[in-house]
């Protein structure tokens, strides 16, 4: 692996406001200097069609898929909605799921979740961790980040700001580098 470790994010929040995605951007401020963390957008990605993947395949597809096959691992901040992930976040995985070669088959990942309430997105978090250990992901299992009462931990203008937060934050990305490294040494 070259020095510089490249690290997308993907949010399963739309929301401009996202807790989740302000986590990514947390992420990328305290990554280590080699790292480069770039945030995936899926706010164009259509609700998953197999007649509309066989028309054509969706430029925002596209661009997700290729950013995660030139990632050296990924990032997932997901929100918990209704006990589980968001619908936008299945759906975008729906759709990488099904491209040739598969993007995430062997790619190390990491999961957060922030949430407002007391349990930090924990079901959300173990949901999406299922979903994808299908698709081969090879998450790291240390340290967990679930940030809750996120609306406490976060300002106004979506820095995070809680110290303990910041430094698990830290910790998971430095773990989610390291993890990258060994599995690209074999």
């Amino acid at each position: 692996m070259s020095n510089k470790i490249r690290i997308v994010g993907i949010s399963g929040s739309l929301r401009g406001e996202s807790y989740n995605t302000a986590a990514l951007r947390a992420a990328a401020e305290l990554a280590p200097p080699n790292v480069e963390l770039q945030i995936a957008d899926l706010a164009d990605i259509p609700l998953y069609n197999q007649e509309l993947r066989d028309r054509e395949l969706p430029a925002a597809v596209t661009q997700l898929s290729d950013a995660i096959a030139a990632a050296d691992a990924v990032l997932f901040a997901t929100p918990e909605y209704n006990y589980s992930i968001p619908g936008v976040l299945k759906n975008a995985i729906d759709w990488v799921s099904r491209q040739s070669p598969q993007p995430l088959a062997g790619k190390p990942a990491a999961v957060m979740s922030a949430s407002m309430g007391m349990l930090g997105g924990v079901r959300a978090h173990y949901d999406l961790r299922k979903i994808l250990v299908y698709l081969d992901v090879h998450f790291i299992n240390k340290p967990e980040v679930m940030i809750a009462q996120a609306q406490q931990k976060f300002d106004a203008s979506g820095a995070l700001v809680d110290e303990m937060t910041r430094d698990f934050v830290r910790q998971q990305i430095a773990a989610l580098c390291d993890w990258a490294e060994r599995l690209q040494r074999g």
